[in-house]
């Protein structure tokens, strides 16, 4: 039996959310009103919102949250991921009437406000999750005030006629314009500076570099336009690349940079964005997923270990990289590398390692924000690849390899487990099966 959402405090406008292939879900405005157009995607996440609506990774996207009660707790200035909201639109069921927590200092109805950003609530997020699954992310728009009068037709042009994901270059809108420095001394470390990194800001969310920081490493951020002299004046013990929105496809200077970093054979991690522009360095390509991974629940298998880690993510796109490595890195002069990490959704590649250069990256977000605490590891391994390479140059690829020689029989059991959880995965969970680009490219033609 279903329930009608609960009825407002107060009168809103009538708004409504309309899909590029004409659905359209009728609903009350939330935050401000007007019109948000952008890529509809949903996150599975129970918790967090304020993490999620802060986050980079979402510019130019209408998010759906699953969970059905979103605003119980209001938001508060320490659990923001950036400066700003950066959700295109938000798109949620039932909304708290009044936060209750003591450590709320807003609702955050009144900060979508504030802000300009456009919500629909009152709406059935399970059905338009249900249609995104199955049909794929795609163009949207939320519509209330004077707008949400238009016909549904005209709706609908208004929708069509804004951009694709595919081809957005959008790092560059959301990184910072200058450099800034985050020391460990601000974050609780008391010792001395373990290392310092040069951080390209892609859409960088607040808590990697305070992880970076708790461990002593000092992090100097980069704009997302930094040149490789850029990162070379900060005097770094390795290099990272952070999570980040738009197509990978699009991000050449970055690809560029990564290039001469593994040329220097300084030391390597990325993150997100950082791991498909890792793939793209090395030659591989990139391609876009049919709805994606956002949540919080995502299970991930570290195939050197055999080990399962449930992981918080955020991708739209990833990297067509072979599972059946290690292969020689089709760019030519980098060596080996191997898939490290796959998802057991779909066995989409979440996870890329050099054997012959200090560098490797995941594509899931082991900062955490918010989400599991699993993969927290990769920051001590990211250091542990540091140290190695400093103290003997060459040597830190033994930080990366040690169990890829010799599988363990955990390992070979976890693939055989992920090997079947992928035959019935698009039956009982309507996971996204792993595609090349040539056959995405058909599908997408075929459903739009």
């Amino acid at each position: 039996m279903s329930h009608a959402p609960s009825k407002p405090p107060h009168a809103k406008a009538p708004a409504v959310l309309v899909l590029e292939d004409g659905r359209t879900f009728r609903g009350r405005a939330y935050g401000a009103e007007g019109t948000a157009l952008g890529e509809a995607v949903f996150a599975t996440g129970m918790t967090g919102y304020q993490e999620t609506i802060t986050d980079p990774s979402y510019a130019r996207q209408l998010v759906v949250q699953t969970a059905p009660h979103i605003g119980n707790t209001g938001v508060n200035a320490d659990d923001a991921e950036s400066r700003r909201i950066w959700v295109a639109g938000y798109i949620i069921r039932d909304a708290a009437r009044r936060p209750s927590n003591w450590r709320s200092e807003q609702s955050l109805d009144d900060q979508l406000r504030e802000q300009g950003v456009v919500g629909i609530e009152g709406v059935d997020t399970r059905a338009i999750t249900r249609h995104l699954r199955e049909r794929g992310a795609m163009r949207a728009g939320i519509f209330s005030g004077p707008d949400a009068a238009l016909t549904e037709g005209q709706l609908v042009e208004r929708v069509v006629a804004q951009p694709s994901m595919t081809g957005s270059r959008l790092a560059e809108e959301v990184s910072i314009d200058e450099a800034y420095v985050v020391e460990p001394a601000d974050h609780g470390w008391t010792g001395g500076t373990v290392a310092t990194i040069a951080a390209l800001d892609l859409g960088i969310k607040a808590m990697t570099p305070k992880h970076f920081a708790q461990r002593g490493v000092r992090t100097v951020v980069l704009p997302a336009n930094a040149t490789f002299e850029d990162v070379v004046a900060t005097q770094p013990d390795g290099v990272f690349m952070s999570n980040g929105p738009g197509d990978p496809a699009t991000a050449d200077a970055q690809v560029e940079l990564l290039r001469r970093v593994l040329d220097a054979r300084m030391p390597f991690f990325g993150i997100c964005f950082g791991n498909q522009i890792l793939g793209r360095a090395l030659g591989f390509g990139t391609y876009k997923l049919r709805y994606g991974h956002r949540g919080i629940n995502q299970p991930v298998l570290d195939r050197r270990t055999g080990k399962v880690e449930i992981t918080s993510q955020n991708h739209g796109f990833a990297v067509d990289a072979p599972l059946d490595g290690p292969v020689e890195a089709p760019a030519g002069s980098y060596g080996r590398v191997e898939v490290s990490h796959v998802s057991l959704n779909d066995d989409v590649v979440e996870g890329l390692a050099c054997l012959d250069l200090p560098a490797f990256s995941v594509q899931y977000h082991p900062e955490a924000a918010a989400g599991p605490h699993d993969s927290a590891y990769l920051f001590d391994r990211f250091i542990d690849l540091m140290r190695a390479e400093k103290a003997d140059p060459g040597s830190g690829n033994a930080v990366l390899a040690s169990a890829l020689d010799a599988p363990s029989e955990s390992a070979a059991l976890a693939d055989a487990a992920a090997a079947e959880l992928g035959t019935h995965g698009s039956q009982v969970t309507g996971t996204q099966p792993r595609r090349s680009p040539t056959q995405l490219s058909s599908t997408t033609q075929e459903e739009n």
